[in-house]
């Protein structure tokens, strides 16, 4: 197809591949999957979860059912509609968890700005970008601030701050910040610090070194966007991966550098660092912090211990994971030990 660029004024030949699928409908789609041999018994079913669901949605979910060496797609013998469905709600179910476990992390982060900032410098010592790495765009969050305030449908504790402290700055003061910016915003004002008094008080409170702490608040803050926009957690390689301490604590558990899972055509090899388990360790060890003796871990194990055929390694689990020593306290809360599964 030839093209013109304007820059280098004439004519060049591009490779391009044409796009040539149609839309399906519904009834194609279930059709289409019945020719590669899934097994639909209650087509109404699956039609009414294809119409709430998408197809394409649902499509991330059906990997491990094909054929292995195949580019057809084609199914394994025996794979049923509500397989892919399982794997699908397991996905979803651990969105929540993981979500329900972030938000206690960012509420925590948040307090701690407050508390560490407004203690230090005052209501409104934030203002002063001195206290900030000169990389930070500290302009930016003053007119983000400003333009927060200009709107006609602000916080109500914004309008109240606006209305009644009419000599005071036109920024709010820290505690109002933290509640205006999102977790990214703050985990990026939180990687920006610049004096070792401040950062040392984070270390102290969370107890991990502040090198670790900003990646883990930035993986954090990314994966709780996935999350929250109902992104497949399961079997995904992140961007952002959390860094791992160059000394772990004690009961830090093992990782490996490469863990090995079937695909379609071979068995590969991944990088656990950039899968879920990571960041699920760097939940619990946060979690322990801000809320001693919490459960999430055993709700964990219990949604794992629901869906046996879920491929653990694709989300870089190792093998025996749930037998290391970090995990103990969570087994013994589980309904695993309790009787229950």
């Amino acid at each position: 197809m030839p093209l013109y660029d304007a820059h280098f004024g004439g004519f060049f030949l591009i490779n391009m591949t044409q796009f040539d699928k149609p839309a399906l409908s519904i009834a194609d789609h279930i059709q289409k999957l019945k020719n590669r041999s899934l097994i639909i018994t209650h087509e109404a079913s699956a039609s009414f979860c294809l119409s709430n669901i998408s197809y394409f949605r649902l499509s991330a979910y059906t990997g491990p059912f094909y054929v292995p060496n195949r580019e057809d797609h084609l199914f394994k013998s025996g794979t049923k509609f509500e397989d892919i469905l399982s794997l699908y709600t397991f996905d979803r179910e651990l969105r929540l968890l993981l979500l329900d476990a972030i938000e206690r992390i960012e509420v925590s982060l948040r307090a701690q700005m407050t508390n560490t900032l407004g203690m230090r410098y005052g209501p409104h010592g934030y203002l002063d970008s001195t206290l900030f790495d000169t990389r930070y765009d500290h302009l930016w969050l003053l007119e983000k601030l400003a333009d927060d305030l200009k709107r006609r449908k602000v916080e109500t504790f914004l309008d109240h701050y606006r209305n009644k402290y009419r000599q005071a700055p036109e920024q709010p003061p820290i505690w109002m910040v933290v509640e205006l910016l999102t977790f990214k915003e703050v985990s990026t004002l939180f990687s920006n610090l610049k004096n070792p008094i401040d950062t040392q008080e984070f270390e102290s409170y969370f107890q991990f070194k502040y090198t670790l702490l900003k990646s883990w608040f930035r993986s954090l803050s990314d994966l709780r966007n996935l999350c929250a926009h109902h992104s497949r957690v399961w079997n995904r390689e992140f961007g952002s991966c959390p860094e791992l301490p160059k000394r772990p604590p004690k009961n830090w558990p093992p990782f490996p550098s490469s863990i090995p899972v079937a695909s379609r055509t071979n068995t590969q090899f991944i990088n656990p660092q950039r899968r879920l388990y990571l960041q699920i360790i760097v939940i619990e060890s946060m979690l322990r912090i801000i809320i001693p003796n919490n459960k999430w871990a055993s709700r964990l194990i219990n949604l794992l211990d629901r869906y046996p055929s879920v491929s653990r390694p694709h989300m870089g689990f190792p093998e025996n994971w749930d037998l290391d020593p970090f995990w103990e306290n969570a087994m013994t809360n589980s309904d695993r030990m309790s009787g229950k599964k």
